[in-house]
């Protein structure tokens, strides 16, 4: 057994079972991706996978515990890199960071630059992407650390620390009906929401699915008439008057958005939690533990250790 028969295992899963695509994720040919699986179960002893033909359908239960070992094994290997890493330089490396468009563009901006001044040796990879997209990233081992609101606290694999807590909120075009009634300080109710058509984001977006709940909840069927992936895009759309927008709060800025009227909607949309994640098992380099603690204020380097290789 050997390290390379663990990769072509673990590639085989990731890519669907495809050994075509497992050659090329390795850089090997398709015949010696086949020989690695044979020779390997021929020296366990088992089939680790389901065939038909010559063609993979998928693991067998013998096979699904061996990768499941071979993740592990393999997890293991990266530590020892990065053992060896932290002792080469300490301060120098790469570090990518997989997150959300609103995360990147308006609650990171400042960590990020108070990263950048403490290790400016260390290359910042920002991979923004979807939420299950992120989650997909971290759990291959492909981003070191991931920030989103959605898909990481339900996935077994990750260690998750709450970032920081928002509420969603309405934007209008300056005049807006909704706007004058604020002004007037009377309260914005879901109902009023219902009359107008809205432009918020994708499901599985910033909290969507609580939005969507909320209404559900009231017995009430919004007008969703335009899905975005980000705030910048809704708010564009809401100054054109094509709708009006429901976004994170925290992506209204009243000098950029200054045709746009944000109200407060945080007694009608329930709280939401950014959180932080990591890999469970996963060595962090010290500057990658450093960029969490920026994050997450008062995090010891013992509690997160202590997390990162908990069993969960």
């Amino acid at each position: 057994m050997n390290l390379q028969q663990l990769r072509v295992l673990r590639e085989t899963v990731r890519n669907g079972f495809n050994l075509s695509e497992v050659a090329l994720a390795i850089v090997g040919s398709q015949s010696g991706v086949s020989k690695a699986i044979k020779e390997l179960e021929d020296e366990l002893g088992v089939k680790i996978f389901v065939r038909k033909g010559k063609r993979l359908l998928g693991l067998t239960e013998a096979g699904a515990s061996i990768v499941s070992h071979a993740e592990k094994a393999l997890q293991e290997v990266d530590n020892i890199r990065r053992v060896v890493s932290r002792l080469e330089d300490a301060d120098s490396g790469r570090l990518v960071l997989a997150t959300t468009h609103t995360q990147a563009r308006y609650s990171l901006p400042e960590i990020v630059r108070a990263f950048r001044n403490r290790f400016p040796k260390v290359q910042l990879a920002l991979r923004q992407a979807s939420p299950p997209e992120i989650a997909g990233l971290l759990e291959t081992g492909e981003a070191d650390i991931a920030i989103a609101t959605e898909s990481l606290k339900a996935n077994a694999l990750f260690v998750c620390f709450p970032f920081f807590k928002w509420y969603h909120g309405v934007v209008v075009p300056k005049g807006h009906r909704l706007a004058v009634k604020a002004a007037k300080g009377e309260h914005l109710a879901l109902a009023d929401l219902g009359q107008e058509p809205i432009i918020t984001y994708h499901a599985g977006f910033t909290g969507r699915t609580m939005i969507d709940a909320t209404f559900a909840r009231a017995g009430i069927t919004p007008q969703v008439v335009m899905e975005a992936l980000d705030a910048d895009v809704i708010k564009a759309y809401v100054a054109l008057g094509m709708g009006i927008g429901i976004i994170a709060s925290v992506a209204y800025d009243e000098e950029s958005d200054r045709d746009l009227s944000l109200l407060d909607a945080s007694e009608l949309f329930a709280e939401n939690t950014t959180v932080l994640a990591v890999r469970r098992g996963r060595l962090l380099p010290g500057y990658a533990m450093r960029f969490v603690q920026l994050c997450i204020r008062g995090l010891s380097d013992q509690a997160l250790q202590r997390a990162v290789q908990s069993e969960g």
